[in-house]
């Protein structure tokens, strides 16, 4: 059975010389949700592309390497064929779902190329788990031994939360979204008018209680606010998942992410919030909101701090990485306790993400570093079916805007030309339609770009 990791005290003070296992570790690379059962996926985990599918034969999620055996072009590039395998674009090659090759067309009667295990795809374990698809990229031998990094106190009463998530590709480490994360006064500031709020601001005492190569534990000795009462803690799974669990008398909240790498400088984060309030109005209200419309929100959240921490994490490279943290940083307060003890479990456990490999060149256009539409839009279902929707309601607004002007002189040889009926079909409809259409363009712009000015720094 799978389990997830327990974080123990251990008094070793030693540096291991040995990298971090990184491949030998689940990671969670979807919500099932928005997985398309009708066509092949592609992602990038730890520097490695792969490709997820739905194997309807055996009726679950499979991952390759994404490489056909014969020539090494991308699966993803290809199709799920009519009989449930996933098929390559460049010659046909065909596979089931253990990654065995089931046609070559190309072979000749007395030929039996597909049964050498050269011409196997290389399959990588998953596992489904509150939601999420998790892969296994390293040796299938250990996947079955190695725990699930899952969110704990969900799997404890599952039904008793409302989960509220998103997921986005983000211009900079795992590490940096990681240490951003786990230093909750930055909310008052960065995220002032987005969910946080300058006045909050104030002393934080964090306290580290354990620290091991599975991760840390930590408490808070206050909340962010007068408000917050009650037992607040953060946990972090290494290498990817970390949770801060807020207790107060009306509810208990959860702010969990999952840092998933996808290359030197790029990451994958899947966000969690789940909810637990002692009235049910507060979660009637937060299940009826549409998921898209909440992802639009957390867009706005995950941008008020995506452009400087592209610069920061080049800035702190270029002072010595991790391993020099504590002399290019100025951790002056024990609201950095956080960061600080992720740092330190880095260098104690040569954690580097990719060692060795430079920082991507850095990106100074910030309307690509806001960029929303490949990073998230085309990934999620909701929020590419709600642009496709509002789509076709602006078009037709538009038609319904233009007929209008354009039929009211035919429609004037049969009324009265100073009928109100007139009149209204000439100004107030054609005025409605398109006043409905520029508030629908507005929006469908949100699908593509954020905003160049963050909102702390509005008027």
């Amino acid at each position: 059975m799978l389990e997830t990791p327990t974080i123990s005290n251990q008094n070793d003070t030693e540096y291991d010389p040995y990298p971090y296992p990184y491949q030998e570790k689940w990671y969670p690379v979807h919500y099932i949700q928005d997985l398309d059962k009708t066509k092949p996926t592609p992602f990038t985990l730890l520097g490695q592309n792969i490709v997820i599918w739905w194997d309807r034969n055996k009726q679950n999620w499979q991952v390759f390497i994404d490489q056909c055996p014969h020539r090494l072009v991308p699966l993803s590039e290809g199709r799920i064929n009519e009989n449930g395998h996933l098929e390559c674009p460049y010659h046909g090659w065909s596979f089931a779902g253990d990654g065995t090759c089931q046609r070559i067309p190309q072979k000749t009667p007395d030929s039996q190329p597909e049964i050498s295990t050269r011409a196997c795809a290389k399959t990588l374990p998953t596992i489904e788990k509150q939601g999420l698809l998790f892969v296994y990229p390293g040796n299938p031998e250990n996947a079955e031994k190695t725990p699930v990094p899952i969110i704990e106190p969900i799997e404890e009463s599952p039904q008793d939360w409302v989960i509220l998530n998103t997921f986005r590709d983000i211009p900079y480490d795992a590490l940096t979204l990681l240490e951003n994360l786990l230093d909750p006064s930055h909310v008052a500031f960065t995220h002032h008018r987005s969910m946080g709020n300058r006045a909050n601001a104030g002393p934080l005492e964090l306290e580290l209680k354990e620290l091991n190569q599975d991760g840390f534990y930590g408490i808070w000795k206050q909340g962010l606010n007068a408000k917050q009462t009650g037992k607040i803690s953060t946990t972090f799974i290494a290498p990817s998942c970390m949770w801060h669990d807020i207790n107060s008398p009306k509810a208990r909240i959860i702010t969990s992410i999952y840092a998933i790498p996808i290359r030197k400088g790029e990451c994958r984060i899947i966000a969690r919030f789940p909810f637990k309030f002692n009235s049910k109005i507060p979660q009637f209200f937060l299940k009826i909101r549409p998921r898209w419309y909440y992802h639009l929100g957390q867009n706005i959240v995950l941008e008020d701090d995506q452009i400087f921490l592209h610069y920061q994490e080049r800035h702190l490279a270029t002072q010595g990485g991790s391993a020099n943290f504590n002399k290019a940083f100025y951790l002056a307060t024990k609201a950095d306790t956080f960061v600080s003890a992720l740092r330190e479990w880095v260098n104690k456990y040569n954690a580097e993400t990719f060692p060795g490999e430079p920082l991507p060149p850095l990106i100074t256009n910030k309307d690509i570093l806001l960029e929303r539409y490949h990073s998230h839009t085309e990934k999620c279902a909701s929020c590419k079916q709600a642009l496709s929707t509002i789509k076709k309601i602006k078009f037709a607004c538009a038609i319904i805007a233009i007929l209008t002007l354009a039929t009211s002189p035919l429609i004037a040889i049969f009324i009265k030309q100073n009928s109100m009926v007139l009149a209204t079909l000439e100004t107030v409809i054609p005025l409605l339609f398109s006043a409905a259409w520029w508030k629908l363009n507005n929006l469908e712009k949100k699908f593509y770009q954020g905003e160049i000015i963050p909102p702390r720094n509005l008027d």
